[in-house]
């Protein structure tokens, strides 16, 4: 259950974080950002039990999971510029 609640908080996490991180340069497509998001809930839950801040069965909140999905989807923007600039 923790799996299948973590990729529905992801999936809200990356529409949300969507709206927060608009630009032209950003994943457009709502399957892509939802995917994103989805791998940014997986990553704000690991780093958070890494970090001592959720216990071992814990997934991240809501907020956690946003914050993971803004990161991904910079990170992602951050390389998809990169990669269209050095054609």
């Amino acid at each position: 259950m923790g799996i299948i609640w973590t990729i529905i908080i992801g999936f809200l996490a990356g529409v949300v974080a969507k709206f927060i991180m608009p630009g032209d340069k950003e994943p457009a497509g709502f399957i892509l950002t939802t995917i994103l998001g989805i791998v940014g809930a997986f990553v704000a839950t690991f780093l958070g039990q890494a970090l001592g801040w959720y216990g071992p069965n814990q997934g991240a909140g809501f907020i956690g999971a946003v914050v993971g999905a803004i990161v991904v989807l910079a990170i992602y923007g951050f390389i998809a510029n990169r990669r269209t600039t050095t054609l």
